[in-house]
């Protein structure tokens, strides 16, 4: 499968999210999408990138724009970790990572000489009409929610 890139259909999901609830691309057809993809619920980096785009929620909801971070915790780890933190933010349960590899950020990734696959963070834009518009791969966190806000207002 090719790497998406910016002006490609999104592919369509559906997953369960906290809450107990799912959530769609379809249903949020009309809307400005971001998705942000991390390795894992509660720790450091990931924490901080939840935490920032939860403080800028209400400006991502007068953009029109919906937040959602998706990785591959279960619901309940993601149910616990909105809770530790008061998360403002959809997240997404991707634990068969089918979403993960679908938007190609399910790779192999290298600590310590030790070889292992896990998420790349990366946070995607798709627009009203289902397409990428902005991508960041290898995403460092400072700075970054406020950078994707910064394009969501720039649509």
């Amino acid at each position: 499968m090719s790497e998406l890139g910016e002006g490609s259909l999104a592919p369509q999901f559906d997953l369960p999210r906290d809450g107990g609830r799912n959530v769609s691309l379809a249903e949020l057809a009309g809307n400005t999408v971001v998705l942000y993809f991390y390795p894992k619920d509660d720790t450091s980096g990931c924490t901080v990138e939840a935490i920032d785009f939860t403080g800028l929620a209400d400006e991502f909801a007068k953009a029109g724009a919906v937040v959602i971070g998706v990785s591959p915790d279960p619901v309940k780890a993601h149910d616990k970790f909105i809770a530790k933190h008061d998360l403002g933010v959809i997240l997404a349960s991707d634990e068969d990572k089918s979403m993960l590899e679908a938007y190609g950020v399910w790779k192999e990734k290298s600590m310590y000489g030790r070889k292992y696959m896990g998420v790349e963070r990366s946070t995607f834009i798709v627009d009203r009409d289902g397409r990428i518009v902005r991508i960041w791969r290898k995403v460092k966190v400072p700075g970054h929610a406020q950078e994707v806000l910064e394009a969501v207002k720039a649509l």
